[in-house]
């Protein structure tokens, strides 16, 4: 199941999607990594028959996150689900 991994064995472009799902996910979180690796593998597999589209796809999904969400997905998500910027009700 689990397998050691050689200098060799890793690239450049191996580097680079740990990278992408990390800001994809979110930085600056422990779930924000882990998100973003479900959803860029999730994306390739779902995508997988588009053939090498996957790669443009991507790229553009990429581009999108990063210019909409700065914070990656549970970046974004987190101030919704503790409640940051809800107007507060006071009780007197």
């Amino acid at each position: 199941m689990f397998q050691l991994a050689s200098l060799t064995d890793v690239t450049w472009q191996m580097s680079g999607e740990v990278v992408l799902t990390t800001l994809v996910g979110g930085t600056g979180t422990v779930f924000g990594p882990i998100v973003g690796a479900a959803t860029i593998v999730s994306m390739q597999n779902y995508l997988s028959g588009f053939g090498e589209w996957v790669l443009v796809i991507q790229g553009v999904i990429f581009v999108t996150v990063v210019l909409l969400f700065r914070r990656g997905i549970v970046g974004e998500i987190s101030p919704l689900r503790t409640g940051v910027g809800r107007p507060s009700v006071e009780t007197n």
